[in-house]
C-alpha cells in the first residue's frame, strides 16, 4: 500500500455574479483573477445567458482556460453562503450591497450557470 499523500484538484473559488447583467459577470471574474497565480481555478456563477459566451471568450483572451461550464441546480444554486463576495464595481460598498445582492440575486425561474476557468491556461 502506497503511503504517498494524494493530490486532490483545487476546490474552485466562486465569484458569485448571480442577477448580474454583461458586463459585470466577466468585469467580477477578472477583478478577482487579477490578484491569483496562474493555476489557480476560479468558477463564476451567472444568471446572464451572455455570461456563456462572453466568459470563455475573455478567458481566451488572457490565456486562461474554461475548464466547466455546466448548469446549477436549484438546491445548490440557494447555497450562496459558501459563496465569497466579489469586489465591488463601483455600487454600494460593504453590508449594504450584500443585502441589496442577495435580494435579487437570482431570477425567478432563471438558470445559473457555472463557468470554471483555470488561470494561466
Amino acid at each position: 500500500m502506497s503511503t504517498e499523500p494524494t493530490t486532490q484538484p483545487p476546490v474552485p473559488e466562486v465569484v458569485d455574479a448571480r442577477g448580474l447583467r454583461c458586463p459585470l459577470p466577466v468585469i467580477r471574474l477578472a477583478a478577482v483573477a487579477r490578484d491569483r497565480s496562474p493555476g489557480d481555478v476560479l468558477t463564476v456563477w451567472s444568471t446572464d445567458p451572455a455570461a456563456r459566451h462572453d466568459v470563455p471568450a475573455w478567458a481566451r483572451m488572457r490565456g486562461h482556460a474554461v475548464v466547466e461550464n455546466t448548469v446549477l441546480d436549484d438546491a445548490v444554486v440557494e447555497t450562496a453562503g459558501d459563496a465569497r463576495p466579489a469586489p465591488d464595481d463601483a455600487g454600494p460598498s460593504g453590508a449594504q450591497a450584500a443585502a441589496q445582492e442577495s435580494a435579487t440575486r437570482v431570477p425567478e425561474g432563471g438558470t445559473t450557470w457555472a463557468i470554471t476557468v483555470r488561470l494561466g491556461g
